[in-house]
């Protein structure tokens, strides 16, 4: 990666969260309880949909590679982040950053594909019911996850191919507690005008096509359901408002960064949190609570547990 730069700054310093040494404790213990509730949530899920032959369905097939993909999001930037806090100095190399820029760019796409995959079985499944398991067949299934991580690769790689060529000569302070392309161009040695535009170009046209696809998607079902039920839309809140919810909290902090001209204030990297943490902690709770069939199949693990103890 060095041939490919031929940068004077070697790394970068993080500013981090706060200043505040009882604060920064604080965050550490908030953190750390929510990056366990991560990984553990969203395995648990993982492996639940996997050995309970119940859940071997196509929602559940998403919602298990969702869960991955949580997983993976998370964890290129909240350990780190947690380490940082009490730390005085939050150093990141250069070629670890331009690494955790690739991976949360890599790792959003292919979560915004899945989240289309899921509105998708949601629609088919509220609209055509009776040809659901013939349209959203284990073939579609697996190629939604497949262009998902060609979404995310590519998505990222074209981003990328243009900043690591950019020459880095001067500041090399980063106003964040992680590393993003927008961050990153401002501290180029260079006029960073033409590059801010490929960036809004790719992530906000990604981000604001995949969410008003995701939106009319939502409202083309509850006019549906709302047609076939004589208003009652009950049903479909229901089964909706999980997705709807999941939605809003990812690409709110998106469409800030990437969307409107680039800020130059501090409040997106507090908006960021949601996407690395808060959002993928939430999504076992709310696809937990909310869901028959999981609840179910815990209740079936906690017998076959107790069956395996006391036999």
């Amino acid at each position: 990666m060095e041939e490919l730069n031929d940068s004077v700054v070697s790394e970068f310093m993080l500013l981090g969260l706060s200043s505040s040494w009882e604060t920064k404790v604080f965050l550490m213990l908030i953190f750390s309880f929510i990056y366990l509730g991560i990984i553990l949530g969203n395995l648990f899920i993982f492996f639940l949909v996997i050995f309970d032959s119940h859940l071997h369905s196509p929602m559940y097939f998403l919602l298990a590679n969702l869960s991955l993909i949580d997983v993976g999001l998370s964890s290129t930037t909240v350990p780190k982040m947690i380490k940082d806090l009490l730390n005085e100095y939050k150093i990141i190399s250069f070629q670890s950053c331009m690494t955790q820029i690739c991976f949360i760019h890599i790792m959003g796409g292919v979560e915004m594909v899945l989240l289309i995959a899921m509105a998708f079985d949601r629609y088919t499944a509220i609209c055509k019911p009776l040809h659901y398991l013939n349209i959203m067949n284990p073939k579609i299934c697996v190629s939604f996850v497949i262009a998902g991580w060609v979404t995310g690769v590519i998505h990222a790689m074209s981003q990328f191919a243009f900043i690591i060529n950019l020459p880095f000569c001067g500041p090399n302070e980063v106003d964040s507690f992680y590393c993003d392309f927008p961050r990153i161009i401002k501290l180029a040695c260079t006029d960073g005008d033409r590059f801010e535009f490929i960036i809004a170009a790719n992530s906000g046209f990604m981000t604001m096509g995949t969410f008003f696809l995701l939106i009319l998607s939502y409202i083309f079902i509850l006019v549906t359901v709302w047609k076939r039920s004589s208003g009652d839309l009950s049903k479909a809140f229901v089964t909706l408002s999980a997705h709807i919810t999941v939605v809003v909290l990812f690409f709110t902090p998106c469409m800030f960064l990437y969307v409107w001209p680039f800020p130059t204030s501090s409040i997106d990297k507090y908006l960021f949190i949601v996407d690395f943490a808060i959002t993928p902690v939430l999504n076992p709770a709310i696809y937990t609570l909310r869901n028959k069939d999981i609840k179910v199949a815990i209740k079936r693990l906690s017998k076959h547990e107790y069956y395996v103890k006391f036999c």
